[in-house]
């Protein structure tokens, strides 16, 4: 749905001109220049007829006669330029008056030109005003989304259920299709969801984030859909919206299970024709989004009972990715842990866990997932005294959960043989320093010589 145009910008599919000129002769021959594909023509005979269509439409360009009967063209550029118009306009004048091309320009005019004109060169100029104001919105589309964005973190983990999700993600991210991301509060939705946009071929494009229970309903729709200045109170300005903000990119949509009926029913028709409205605009526009969205409920059973419009969970849910809870990856800690350590390095002092803290940390539950974790290990950094975390270091909570080995299949540790236990726990070591020896044989209070032989012993492998 759109056309590329000077440099590489993109351009809308339609160019939407007003032409303003009190002369119908003249006025009938511009609209019949311009009433070929891609432009869309509007005609005004006066100053007062063009504000009012400049106020209530949305135009790319404004062809305007300097002499008219109620207002000149000097009068409307004022206006326009208080009034927060975004389209850009070219005066049309009948003497090559120098004095008043100056001015014009002065007053944010694109361009000057004199009648008679020439068709190719009309043509010319009015495309080029047109994108103008198609940089001029992507730009600002982009800065919309530089002020929501945050940093792009990596999937730390190679546990079987981070494997899994991995394998999925590489086989959405090809694809265009809708993906829903399921999981409890702090696993990393939200890091799946860039990672999807990440290895697809939008990477290029903006990956824009909202959070549907963090807004009521009116909020709500004008982040995702802006709006026009003078929309509603305190609308001072035009904004910007989500999925014009995010168009040729992908929308995250966290947590849209919580998403009232009424907004459902504006988002699925926003989905389902690929066409967006501001709030208080009447015309609407094509966006090319891709819908990633994430949930902690149950979707299926709540589009099933009634509470979740069951169009839209099947127009958002093609293919589901389910993340893990970290007591589900619990091998995956200490490369976590380390992780986060390392982010950090500079901006809170370097800390290292003891072999007791590791397994305190891998025995716990965390119904907090992944941020809860971060947030402990950010804690420590600022107020633990010292550079070793041992087991009594670690806040009381963490030592009240069951341990480890006896969750989710895995054999009762009482019955596990000590030489399995000691190898998972190398393993584990190993992994989480990255396997650099020197380090791991400091954290298992051994020296390097038997370290290396424990790796003989035990068949183990540095990950590829």
């Amino acid at each position: 749905m759109y056309w590329r145009c000077y440099h590489g910008v993109q351009m809308p599919d339609t160019i939407h001109v007003l032409v303003v000129d009190d002369d119908t002769n003249v006025r009938g021959l511009l609209v019949a220049v311009l009433s070929r594909s891609p432009f869309a023509v509007v005609d005004a005979g006066s100053g007062g007829e063009a504000m009012a269509h400049l106020a209530r439409e949305e135009f790319d360009v404004a062809l305007v006669d300097v002499q008219l009967p109620d207002h000149s063209g000097l009068d409307i550029l004022r206006w326009a330029r208080d009034a927060d118009v975004d389209a850009e306009l070219i005066v049309l004048t009948g003497h090559a008056d120098v004095e008043t091309a100056v001015e014009a320009m002065r007053l944010g005019a694109y361009d000057f030109i004199t009648k008679p004109w020439k068709n190719p060169e009309l043509l010319e100029v009015v495309a080029k005003a047109a994108e103008k104001k198609a940089l001029r919105r992507e730009n600002s589309a982009l800065r919309e989304v530089i002020h929501r964005r945050d940093g792009l973190p990596t999937i730390i983990g190679d546990s079987p259920a981070v494997a899994e999700v991995l394998s999925v993600i590489g086989r959405v991210a090809a694809t265009d299709s809708p993906v829903l991301i399921h999981g409890e509060s702090g696993t990393g939705k939200e890091l799946v969801a860039r990672t999807i946009h990440l290895r697809s071929k939008r990477a290029g494009r903006p990956f824009v984030s909202i959070n549907c229970s963090a807004l009521p309903d009116t909020l709500l729709e004008t982040e995702l859909f802006g709006h026009r200045k003078g929309a509603f109170s305190g609308a001072v300005t035009s904004r910007v919206g989500l999925f014009e903000a995010a168009n040729g990119g992908t929308l995250f949509m966290d947590e849209i299970g919580e998403m009232s009926a009424a907004m459902q029913v504006r988002l699925l028709r926003a989905l389902d024709s690929g066409e967006v409205r501001r709030v208080g605009e009447e015309r609407a526009f094509h966006v090319d989004v891709r819908i990633v969205a994430a949930t902690a409920k149950d979707l299926t059973r709540e589009a099933t009972e009634g509470r979740f419009r069951s169009d839209l969970f099947y127009r958002v849910s093609t293919v589901v990715v389910e993340v893990p809870a970290l007591r589900q990856r619990r091998e995956d800690v200490p490369l976590l842990v380390q992780h986060f350590l390392s982010a950090n390095v500079g901006a809170r002092k370097p800390l290292s866990f003891a072999t007791d803290a590791l397994e305190r940390l891998m025995a716990y539950d965390w119904p907090g997932n992944i941020r809860e974790l971060r947030n402990l290990v950010e804690r420590l950094q600022i107020l633990h005294e010292g550079a070793d975390v041992h087991a009594a270091d670690l806040p009381p909570e963490l030592s009240r959960s069951r341990p480890a080995a006896a969750v989710e299949g895995e054999a009762d540790p009482v019955l596990v043989p000590l030489a399995d236990v000691e190898r998972r726990h190398v393993e584990r070591v190993l992994n989480a320093t990255g396997w650099n020896k020197a380090r791991a044989a400091r954290v298992l209070d051994v020296d390097v010589k038997t370290l290396n032989k424990k790796i003989r012993d035990y068949s183990l492998e540095k990950p590829s």
